[in-house]
C-alpha cells in the first residue's frame, strides 16, 4: 500500500506520495515482526541453539579429568566412543526403554483419561490424586520404590510371600532383567499423570453435539470410540508421546537412583552411561560425544513418531 500525503485543498481524495514508501520504512515495516519474535529467538538461541553448539563443540576437543582444553582431538572422541563394547548393547536396552515406557504409559493415560473426564461423586479429589506421582520429586520416589523391594525388609517381598507368589525374598534390583522391569514401572508410574491430563484435556475439546449425532446413527460405545474419539485425541497423543519420548529417554534419576546402572553396565541408558564416561573414567570429550549421539537419537525417534503420525496431513 502506497504512502499518501495529505489531500490537496478542495480535493476529496489523498494524493499518494509519488514514488512510493522510502526504503527506511519499507525496511521498518519488515523489521517489526521482530520486535514480537526477538525475545522467543533471543531465548531459543541461549537455552537450546547455544548448548548444541556447546555439546558438539566439546565432542571435538581433548579435555583433562580436570576440565582445561587440551587442544582439539577431531574425531577421535567419536571413535573412542564407537569402540566401546557396551555402547551397542546401552543403545539397544534405552530404545527398548523408550518403547516400552511409552506405549505402556499412551496405553493405561488413554484409559485413565477416559476415567477422569467422567461424571461421578469425587471425581476432583481423584484428579487431584492422579498429579501427586508427577508434583513428587522423581528422586524421592524412585527411592522409595527402591526400599519397596529390598529383599529383606522390602513391602513388595513381604506382599509376595504373603500370596504365596514367590517361596523366599527376591533381591529384585540385582538381576539386570528384573531391575528393568521394575525401573519402568517407575517410570510410567511418575509419567502417567502428565499424559493422563493431556488426554483429558482433548477429550474435554471435543464437542457432545458429535457423540450425539453417533448415538442418533446407531453408533455402539467402541464404533464411537474408535471412529470420533481416537482420531479427534490425535494431536493430543502426539504431544504427549513425544513429550514421554524426550522425558524418558533422558532419564536419569530413577535408574541412578535404583540400580546406578549396574551391575556394570547392565542397566544403564545412554544417560547414564555418558554420566559414567565423565565421572568415572574422566573422559569428558567421550561424555559429550556420547551426548551429541543421545541428542541425535531422539531427533530420529520423534521424526519418526511424527512420520509414523502424519502430521503433515495435520497441518494441512
Amino acid at each position: 500500500m502506497q504512502d499518501v500525503i495529505p489531500e490537496k485543498a478542495g480535493s476529496g481524495t489523498p494524493v499518494p506520495e509519488p514514488g512510493g514508501p522510502s526504503p527506511l520504512r519499507r525496511a521498518g515495516r519488515a523489521l517489526t515482526p521482530l520486535l514480537w519474535l526477538g525475545p522467543s529467538l533471543a531465548l531459543i538461541a541461549v537455552v537450546v541453539v547455544w548448548p548444541v553448539i556447546e555439546m558438539v563443540r566439546t565432542s571435538l576437543l581433548k579435555i583433562s579429568s580436570s576440565g582445561v582444553t587440551l587442544g582439539g582431538r577431531g574425531a577421535g572422541n567419536y571413535t573412542d566412543l564407537f569402540d566401546e563394547e557396551d555402547l551397542v548393547p546401552v543403545i539397544l536396552r534405552t530404545l527398548g526403554w523408550v518403547a516400552g515406557i511409552v506405549i505402556v504409559t499412551m496405553a493405561l493415560s488413554l484409559a485413565l483419561g477416559q476415567l477422569l473426564n467422567a461424571r461421578f461423586p469425587g471425581r476432583r479429589v481423584v484428579r487431584w490424586a492422579v498429579i501427586v506421582p508427577w508434583a513428587a520429586s522423581v528422586l524421592m520416589t524412585s527411592l522409595i520404590w527402591k526400599w519397596m523391594l529390598d529383599n529383606y525388609s522390602g513391602l513388595v517381598n513381604r506382599v509376595l510371600l504373603d500370596l504365596h507368589v514367590i517361596d523366599k525374598p527376591v533381591n529384585w534390583l540385582a538381576h539386570p532383567r528384573e531391575a528393568m522391569l521394575w525401573m519402568m514401572w517407575v517410570a510410567v508410574f511418575v509419567s502417567l499423570p502428565f499424559a493422563s491430563f493431556v488426554i483429558l484435556a482433548g477429550l474435554q475439546t471435543i464437542p457432545a453435539e458429535i457423540y450425539e449425532a453417533a448415538r442418533v446413527d446407531g453408533a455402539g460405545p467402541l464404533r464411537t470410540y474408535l471412529g470420533i474419539t481416537l482420531p479427534l485425541l490425535r494431536p493430543a497423543i502426539m504431544i504427549a508421546s513425544i513429550i514421554n519420548v524426550i522425558n524418558v529417554f533422558n532419564s536419569f534419576p530413577i535408574i541412578w537412583a535404583m540400580t546406578g546402572g549396574g551391575p556394570g553396565h547392565a542397566t544403564d541408558t545412554t544417560t547414564t552411561f555418558m554420566y559414567k564416561l565423565a565421572f568415572y573414567d574422566q573422559n569428558v570429550g567421550e561424555s559429550a560425544a556420547m551426548a551429541v549421539v543421545n541428542f541425535v537419537l531422539i531427533l530420529v525417534m520423534v521424526l519418526l513418531y511424527l512420520r509414523a503420525s502424519r502430521w503433515r496431513e495435520e497441518v494441512r
